[in-house]
């Protein structure tokens, strides 16, 4: 009645490996990196903006300023609202409250807040809490 090569059914005759189906996985899995990875290898020689390596031409030549200050240099670094917060701190001497800065650059409270928190992440400036506000110092590697 049950047959090993039809069962109950009838069947084709076929004895199933159990391995073939893992093999099989594994085969299109190795098809499919060896495909993506020669399309990225396709990718990057046909593209060279993704090139790394920089090409100065010989006969050009790079100047750069020796006589710029860490202030100016600083400066180039940040957007429009930073450089107004510490244009108006270096318009103060270096010190000043965040609420008078906020008032003056005329960005949010909420925009100064974040600003100066970046800036004493980075090292520019010394927050030291007075009252509600905090006093804004900035730093002496940056003064002139």
């Amino acid at each position: 009645m049950w047959s090993h090569m039809g069962g109950m059914m009838g069947g084709s005759g076929q004895v199933s490996d159990p391995y073939l189906g893992y093999f099989g996985i594994l085969f299109v899995v190795v098809v499919g990196i060896v495909l993506v990875s020669v399309g990225g290898l396709v990718y990057f020689l046909m593209l060279p903006e993704i090139n790394t390596t920089t090409k100065i031409p010989q006969n050009k030549t790079i100047q750069t300023s020796s006589k710029s200050s860490p202030y100016e240099s600083v400066l180039k670094t940040l957007n429009d609202d930073e450089q107004k917060v510490l244009m108006v701190l270096k318009k103060h001497d270096g010190k000043y409250l965040q609420k008078y800065i906020r008032n003056e650059a005329k960005i949010s409270r909420l925009k100064t807040h974040r600003i100066l928190a970046r800036f004493a992440e980075r090292g520019i400036v010394n927050l030291k809490k007075i009252g509600n506000t905090n006093e804004v110092t900035l730093a002496k590697w940056l003064e002139e």
